[in-house]
């Protein structure tokens, strides 16, 4: 059977001085699968949309700012995590510089700037402690992972890095 899974992307957008980063509190719709979690800002492509394209779109809609200088640390197959089993595709991206200033909520949540040691600490979703590190390593690697899930939850994570 083809793997044909939802493209999507994630962006952990850094402050100017690169000591926080922009995250969403998951707080507003009581039917969100990510309801009380924190998570980074993106979302599905758009049909004829390249990644970067929909990164820009996804951000410009969440948080009202434009990016610029931004760097594809990564790519992550997610089996099975859509809430009725889809399986995902995500480019994951580290957004070193913005214009504007960001909106305090959007439609999903509130956003907030979390102190990068802090991030951790979150309500996360159980597998991204697993990733997140690569994510804001100095190491210039990408890393290309996979992350199948069922019930919800991870069940294995391997990566490699090139």
């Amino acid at each position: 059977m083809p793997y044909t899974p939802i493209i999507g992307t994630l962006g952990y957008i850094l402050s100017p001085d690169g000591r926080q980063v922009l995250m969403v509190h998951r707080n507003k719709r009581g039917d969100d699968q990510h309801l009380g979690k924190y998570n980074g800002l993106g979302g599905k492509l758009e049909p004829g949309e390249d990644v970067v394209s929909g990164l820009r779109r996804e951000v410009r809609e969440e948080a009202g700012i434009e990016i610029g200088d931004i760097e594809l640390r990564g790519t992550i197959s997610w089996p099975g995590f859509g809430k009725n089993g889809e399986d995902w595709l995500g480019f994951i991206f580290l957004v070193k510089q913005f214009s504007g200033v960001p909106h305090s909520e959007n439609p999903e949540g509130e956003l907030a700037w979390i102190d990068r040691d802090k991030i951790l600490d979150l309500p996360l979703w159980e597998g991204d402690p697993h990733f997140l590190p690569l994510v804001f390593s100095g190491n210039a690697r990408q890393f290309h992972g996979v992350m199948p899930y069922e019930g919800g939850r991870p069940v294995s994570w391997s990566y490699a890095e090139i």
